[in-house]
C-alpha cells in the first residue's frame, strides 16, 4: 500500500508539473472549446488577443485616413430584425467613400478590435497581387512546390497557385465547424496548443480529385498561399502585409493576427481590426486598389482576383469563387464579397461604389439560407444608399 501511495504521489506530482509547463496551452485549449459558447461568443470576438497567441502589427505613424460623413441612410424596412436575428455587432455603410450609416450593438463599440474569420483570405489576396506584380512570384502557374519544396509528396503535390487561390487544390479536408473531429477542428486545437500550422499542413495527405478539376472549399490552401508568399519574399506575412497594405491605408488602429506555435499568422481567418478598418479596405479595392492617389493594390490584380475563375463546385448559395473572393449567385457587374464564419462581410459593389463591413457572432450561421437573406439584405441596403445618392 505504501508503494502504491508513493506512486499516486508520483503521479499527482508529475500532472501538477505538467499543468504548470503547459498552462498557457491547456487554457487556449479551452479557449477553443468556449469559443463560440452563446454567453462568450460576442467578447470572444472582440478579444482574440487575450485568448490566443498573437503577432503585432503597426498601423504607422501616418495620419489615419478620413471616413468622411456623408448623408445618413435609413435601412430597409426588415433590417432591424435581420440584425437582431444574424446577431450582429457592427455595421459600417460606406457609399462613395462616406460614411452613410454606422452601428454597433449587443455591447460592443466602435474601438473593437473583431476578427475576421475568413475575410483575411481577401486581404492576403490583394498581397498576393502585390507581390506577383513586384516580381517574387513568376507565375500563378507555378507549382506550389516551385517555392515550398517541403509540400513535395503531400496532398499538394501538383497543385499549382491558381489552383489553391481558387480553392481547387483538390484537397480532401473537412471543414464542418460543428464536428469536433473535422479536420478545421482539428487545426483550430493545433494553433491553441502551440503546434505548427505548416507542419499540420504537410500532413495533408488525402485528394478527393486531381488539382484544378473542382471547386471545394479548404481553408488550408490559404495557409499554402502564405507558405508560397513567405517563401518567395524570405519575410513573414505580417510585416509584408504592414508593409504593402496596412499602413498605406492609413488603419485607425493597429491590427494583430493570431499566430501558431512557430509565430506565423493565421492567415486563413486570424486578422483583428476595427469595423471601419475593414471598410477602408473595401473602399480600396472597390476603388481598383487605389487608396489617398497611391496605388496600393495593382489594378488588374482587383479585376482578375474579383471574377468568378473557379471551376465548379457545390458552392453554397450558387456563389462563384475568385481568387480568394466570393461572387453572389447572378452577380451584377462590380459585385464581389469577403466572407467569414459567424457571419463576418466585407461587401463591395464597384459600380454603386458602394461597401458594406459587418461584423457577427452568428450561432446560426450555417443554417439553409441564411447566406442567400444576407446577401440579399446587403444588396438591400446597397440600394439605399445608392438611391440616396441619386434622389
Amino acid at each position: 500500500m505504501r508503494h502504491i501511495a508513493y506512486i499516486l504521489i508520483a503521479i499527482i506530482a508529475l500532472a501538477a508539473l505538467f499543468g504548470i509547463i503547459r498552462r498557457e496551452e491547456l487554457g487556449r485549449l479551452m479557449a477553443v472549446q468556449t469559443l463560440f459558447d452563446e454567453d462568450r461568443i460576442v467578447s470572444n470576438f472582440s478579444n482574440m488577443d487575450e485568448l490566443f497567441k498573437t503577432v503585432p502589427m503597426s498601423r504607422g505613424d501616418g495620419p489615419v485616413s478620413p471616413l468622411p460623413e456623408g448623408e445618413p441612410i435609413d435601412l430597409p424596412p426588415r433590417a432591424s430584425e435581420w440584425i437582431e436575428d444574424r446577431a450582429v455587432t457592427a455595421l459600417v455603410v460606406l457609399s462613395e467613400g462616406e460614411i452613410v450609416y454606422e452601428d454597433y450593438f449587443l455591447g460592443t463599440d466602435a474601438d473593437d478590435r473583431r476578427i475576421s474569420w475568413s475575410v483575411a483570405k481577401s486581404w492576403l489576396s490583394a498581397l498576393l497581387g502585390i507581390v506577383i506584380d513586384e516580381g517574387a512570384i513568376d507565375s500563378m502557374d507555378d507549382p506550389v512546390t516551385k517555392y515550398v519544396p517541403e509540400l513535395a509528396g503531400t496532398a499538394y503535390d501538383g497543385a499549382t497557385i491558381r489552383n489553391v487561390a481558387n480553392m481547387a487544390s483538390g484537397v480532401e479536408f473537412d471543414e464542418d465547424y460543428l464536428d469536433f473531429w473535422s479536420d478545421i477542428n482539428r487545426m483550430g486545437r493545433v494553433i491553441a496548443l502551440g503546434g505548427s500550422l505548416d507542419d499540420f499542413t504537410l500532413d495533408l495527405e488525402d485528394s478527393r480529385t486531381a488539382p484544378g478539376e473542382e471547386w471545394y472549399y479548404v481553408s488550408m490552401d490559404t495557409h499554402v498561399l502564405g507558405m508560397v508568399i513567405r517563401a518567395a519574399t524570405g519575410e513573414r506575412i505580417p510585416p509584408l502585409l504592414e508593409d504593402k497594405i496596412v499602413q498605406p491605408l492609413g488603419l485607425e488602429a493597429d491590427p494583430y493576427y493570431l499566430s501558431d506555435g512557430d509565430g506565423n499568422a493565421f492567415v486563413l481567418g486570424g486578422l483583428n481590426m476595427p469595423t471601419r478598418d475593414y471598410a477602408r479596405f473595401g473602399q480600396m479595392i472597390a476603388q481598383g486598389g487605389m487608396w489617398q492617389g497611391q496605388q496600393i493594390v495593382p489594378s488588374d490584380w482587383i479585376d482578375r482576383s474579383t471574377e468568378a475563375t473557379a471551376p465548379a463546385g457545390e458552392s453554397p448559395a450558387d456563389t462563384g469563387y475568385g481568387f480568394q473572393w466570393w461572387l453572389p449567385a447572378n452577380a451584377r457587374a462590380g459585385e464581389v464579397f469577403a466572407i467569414g464564419v459567424y457571419g463576418q462581410y466585407i461587401w463591395i459593389d464597384r459600380e454603386q461604389n458602394v461597401v458594406i463591413a459587418m461584423n457577427s457572432a452568428n450561432r446560426d450561421f450555417t443554417r439553409d439560407g441564411v447566406m442567400a437573406d444576407n446577401i440579399a439584405m446587403l444588396r438591400a441596403i446597397t440600394e439605399k444608399a445608392h438611391e440616396a445618392r441619386t434622389d
